[in-house]
């Protein structure tokens, strides 16, 4: 007989948003009249239309798909050269940031970047995962087996979990004691919305080259930076090419969550050890994964998302972060006119905020969405160290996040 992955059942009852939606689901069928109000803000997916710039490029490039002189099949699986030298020009060079376009691995996307890459990683690796964040992280490597079992909390043995919390602004301190191998950092942070200061990722990278440990920096949410103090990459910081991969997404860039384009930098001369101690590059072999194990973003996807970077792109990209920013700031202002402690929505689309009178976060969960009728993101879904927050996602209608702003104030 067949032999399962037995590491899937160490896993907790089911992944965040699925338990959502169960709930909501409940919820729609137990109350029909009540549901025709029900407004979304949990889930972290975008709604407004994709830029123009984007639209335009894609029906361009369905049009030469119909033409067998200018027809596209298979492409490379690091990324046509137009996107990868687009990416590194505008987002990295432009800023001074050293960054070759043979770096950037063109994917169709971010969370499936952030597990994949444990590929290229052996086991035995001490992890180092903030405590709130991004759930993908912890889950995959359960999944690798890079894990022990979980305990009532969802914290899993082989984890050394980064608290974030109000003490230290939801950022991750340098553990003193600890050397850890591979640490997560995700910045703007999801959940809590916070964003590494220039200083605390100086801290990270001298800790991790010092204990030649390497950083996986998930910057998915970087679009929405607006504090110039704050950095946009971790290769802003001198040395982090020695030390560091990072992830970037169009998903909430440019509207792609349902187009599916991301990308991983790489750089050569990061390395890792074999178990006999010998130091590899680590560029040739997510080369070798990609070229294994994935055939390619979609030529039409590529072209939409070299567009973004035309003047026009880049004007409609700025219109659509400071939609959401807006929505942002509006809710943050609700939350806290509802006498709620917020956080984050300042240089990233998530509000993090308290739970009232110690409440729990699943409990609070079914309070906003009873009573209110709006669904947000129970904190301990993203982690035990979340538990008694939840998270307003800015992603919606001008119009949607006015009521629920409306609503926090005058109906909890």
């Amino acid at each position: 007989m067949a032999l399962l992955n037995e590491n899937y059942l160490k896993l907790k009852a089911g992944y965040l948003f699925p338990e959502i939606g169960r709930r909501v689901s409940g919820f729609v069928a137990a109350s029909p009249d009540a549901a025709k109000r029900l407004i979304r803000c949990g889930i972290g997916d975008v709604t407004e239309a994709l830029p123009l710039a984007a639209r335009e490029a894609m029906h361009a490039a369905v049009d030469e798909l119909a033409d067998r002189a200018t027809f596209k099949g298979y492409g490379p699986e690091q990324g046509y050269d137009f996107l990868r030298t687009a990416i590194a020009q505008n987002m990295f060079r432009d800023r001074g940031i050293n960054v070759a376009d043979d770096e950037i691995f063109v994917s169709d996307g971010s969370k499936c970047d952030t597990g994949n890459i444990l590929d290229i990683f052996g086991q035995g690796n001490l992890l180092g995962i903030p405590d709130p964040v991004y759930p993908v992280y912890v889950d995959t490597n359960v999944m690798a087996g890079n894990t022990g079992d979980g305990d009532a909390s969802g914290r899993y043995e082989g984890i050394h979990y980064l608290p974030c919390n109000e003490g230290n602004g939801f950022m991750p301190d340098v553990p003193q004691n600890e050397a850890l191998d591979l640490i997560y950092l995700c910045s703007p942070n999801n959940p809590t919305g916070a964003a590494a200061t220039r200083a605390q990722l100086e801290a990270w990278v001298k800790y991790a080259k010092s204990h030649g440990s390497i950083i996986l920096f998930d910057a998915a949410y970087e679009a929405f930076i607006t504090d110039a103090d704050i950095p946009h990459s971790i290769f802003e910081i001198p040395g982090a090419r020695d030390c560091a991969i990072e992830f970037r997404s169009f998903s909430k860039h440019g509207g792609f969550t349902g187009v599916r384009c991301a990308f991983t930098v790489i750089p050569k001369e990061l390395m890792a050890k074999t178990r006999s101690g010998e130091s590899l590059p680590l560029h040739p072999l997510w080369s070798r994964r990609m070229t294994t194990k994935f055939n390619g973003a979609s030529y039409i996807v590529q072209k939409g998302a070299a567009a973004l970077f035309s003047d026009s792109g880049k004007k409609q990209v700025t219109e659509l972060i400071n939609h959401y920013l807006g929505n942002a700031a509006i809710l943050r202002q609700a939350a806290k006119d509802a006498g709620l402690t917020a956080f984050g929505g300042v240089n990233a689309p998530y509000i993090w905020v308290r739970t009232p009178n110690g409440m729990g976060s699943w409990e609070f969960f079914d309070v906003m969405l009873n009573k209110l009728n709006v669904v947000v993101t129970p904190g301990a879904g993203f982690g035990a160290a979340g538990e008694g927050y939840f998270r307003i996602s800015a992603f919606n209608s001008r119009a949607n996040v006015e009521e629920v702003g409306r609503r926090l104030r005058e109906e909890l």
